[in-house]
């Protein structure tokens, strides 16, 4: 089962969604601004991804922390409370499929997870 963590008007995941409906891929959308950063899936990101390639630090949310809160964010700990705090400084979308943890679109890297 593939589910999809992400922001629904998120022009990166409005990409992935459609690409996985384009390939008849089911699965299911966690919406971060409704139902939350999940505390496990958070954990399984982080383990398999690292906080470096979860926090992104191109996006709007991050600009927007001023410059103490940017550089508070120096490890893993201060990185999860960051992203529990503002679920939209995690780069997105993020998927899961099988122990398998995407970060961000790449088209090829779904069709090889797609391929199996």
């Amino acid at each position: 089962m593939i589910t999809l963590y992400g922001i629904p008007n998120c022009d990166t995941v409005k990409k992935a969604r459609r690409w996985l409906d384009e390939h008849g891929l089911a699965y299911t959308f966690h919406d971060f601004k409704k139902q939350g950063v999940p505390e496990d899936g958070l954990d399984r990101w982080l383990a398999a991804k690292g906080w470096q390639t979860l926090v992104n630090r191109q996006g709007t949310t991050w600009r927007k922390l001023d410059l103490a809160q940017q550089a508070a964010v120096t490890d893993e700990a201060s990185a999860r409370e960051l992203m529990r705090a503002q679920a939209s400084v995690i780069k997105r979308p993020v998927l899961e499929s099988g122990g398998c943890v995407l970060v961000g679109f790449d088209p090829q890297a779904y069709a090889e997870l797609a391929a199996g």
